[in-house]
């Protein structure tokens, strides 16, 4: 299956699971206090936290090292699987230990502003074991090109399970927001059994205790690169999750404000989706170009990603932010959900810029220049932690976000530049300029001919106004060589073109 092909039944498999993950955003903004809402933020951090300490860099063996054990060995000897499932469970356990040794270092810095976080201390960790197995079988079904299985099980099926855990709790079948969290604290193990039922029946996953020859040729590499990378990896993970961690810790009813800005997170998680997609599309190929040294099937990803992620990133942001205010009235939620709005602003921004700079992580980490991502990723690190602190302390909710939208520009204008100097590479086209003054005029006729009209239907009129302008100008412009054919497709599946 083509890169274009799985990115686009990824997303569109994103995006569904994205429109329920809506549908919950609204059912805990709804029925949960924000302090409750809260709490689901800060246990997606620490799970996050615990995965980045777990992963040894094993993610990135099974993407770096993938296509040399595909070449010289039958799938019943790839022992890469059982070595990267068991290296994981080992790591784990020292999470769990250093998480009973730290414990007095987590209550003395939560128990102030976020008692919430130490009552429920304990189920931190199955949510965190959840994530790291089955982003590990995740990575490896991604070699075996079943990004679009994956999607479905993290972006839908994990989506559903939390939608019926809080229907149950709502017809009071789960008797409490005790037994609800409790309950949801299992449901990344949920998933990563799914992901590995599947493997197993499709006999795809093999477990072999045989060290192979593969293993063998490469364990000094394996080691030495796995080991480097997981610096990168720990540094930038963390960064990402600082800002829900430092806002629990150092704001007055810190689970309070952690909920806003988990509302404003889950809402820039639309605009991120496209990423996900094409990145789980493109790894495996990137892997085997680097393999085969082909830099210009690299550089034709590198941009194809860049203007796909930032065609659709703009589209998601724009929509979001010209109707933020009018659905939290409309729909009724807690009008403390409105100060969320200027903190998606921010957030939103920073995933726009990400996306646009196009697979830069993935084109570097799968090289053999992986260093850069490490030293990239202690710079972002570097930067993160102490402006998120200060500014935490200044803006509440609001200082991790302009924070995290300053460092992540420094963090892609290095990597940016890197490629350019080192490979010549760079994902910018005039269609980038394009794009964005595309997004440019559809925002502003939307905002003058709306702006102050409010209630459901002005929601749905003004989106679709906004997207039919935005998507005419996609098409008219030819702004990516991906949309005329997926376009083309369409409409000779709806019988308007003969052929």
């Amino acid at each position: 299956m083509s890169i274009r092909r799985q990115s686009i039944i990824s997303s569109l498999l994103v995006y569904v699971g994205l429109a329920l993950g809506l549908l919950n955003t609204y059912l805990y903004a709804k029925g949960f206090s924000e302090a409750q809402y809260g709490l689901i933020g800060a246990f997606q951090a620490f799970a996050t936290v615990m995965f980045s300490f777990s992963n040894v860099g094993i993610t990135y063996y099974i993407y770096k090292f993938y296509p040399y054990y595909k070449d010289n060995l039958p799938p019943d000897k790839n022992d890469m699987i059982t070595l990267a499932l068991l290296t994981s469970l080992v790591s784990f356990s020292f999470v769990v230990i250093s998480g009973l040794v730290f414990k007095d270092f987590v209550i003395l810095k939560y128990s102030a502003h976020s008692p919430e976080v130490i009552h429920y201390y304990y189920w931190l960790f199955p949510f965190g074991f959840g994530l790291s197995i089955y982003s590990i079988l995740e990575a490896f079904a991604w070699q075996l090109r079943k990004s679009v299985f994956t999607n479905f099980i993290k972006e839908i099926l994990w989506r559903l399970f939390a939608t019926i855990l809080i229907v149950l709790l709502f017809l009071k079948v789960i008797r409490d927001f005790d037994l609800f969290i409790k309950i949801y604290a299992f449901t990344y193990i949920g998933i990563a059994a799914t992901l590995m039922g599947y493997l197993v029946v499709t006999r795809q996953l093999h477990f072999t205790f045989s060290i192979s020859r593969v293993t063998k040729k490469f364990y000094k590499k394996i080691v030495s690169i796995g080991l480097f990378i997981w610096t990168s990896f720990m540094v930038v993970n963390i960064s990402s999750v600082f800002d829900t961690l430092v806002i629990a810790a150092v704001v007055k009813n810190g689970m309070k404000f952690v909920g806003i800005y988990t509302l404003a997170q889950n809402m820039s998680s639309l605009v991120f989706a496209p990423q996900r997609a094409i990145s789980s599309a493109a790894l495996a190929p990137l892997s085997q170009a680097w393999k085969d040294k082909d830099l210009g099937r690299i550089n034709r990803i590198y941009q194809r990603s860049s203007i796909n992620q930032l065609i659709f990133g703009i589209a998601i942001f724009l929509l979001i932010w010209i109707n933020f205010t009018d659905g939290v009235l409309t729909f009724h939620l807690k009008q403390g959900y409105l100060d969320a709005r200027i903190v998606f602003l921010f957030i939103g921004l920073t995933k726009v810029i990400d996306m646009g700079t196009g697979l830069n992580s993935q084109i570097i980490g799968t090289s053999s220049y992986w260093k850069v991502e490490t030293i990239s990723g202690v710079i972002l690190l570097l930067l993160t932690l102490p402006l998120n602190y200060l500014l935490t302390l200044q803006l509440q909710e609001l200082g991790p976000a302009i924070a995290n939208l300053f460092a992540i520009i420094v963090y892609n204008a290095i990597r940016y530049f890197f490629l350019l100097k080192k490979f010549k590479l760079q994902p910018f086209t005039p269609q980038t300029l394009y794009s964005l003054l595309l997004g440019t005029a559809c925002y502003a006729i939307c905002f003058l001919l709306f702006n102050a009209q409010q209630g459901f239907g002005w929601i749905v009129l003004r989106s679709s106004v906004f997207v039919l302008l935005y998507a005419t100008g996609v098409l008219y412009f030819k702004l990516s060589p991906d949309v005329l054919p997926v376009w083309d497709t369409v409409k000779k599946r709806l019988m308007l073109k003969k052929g």
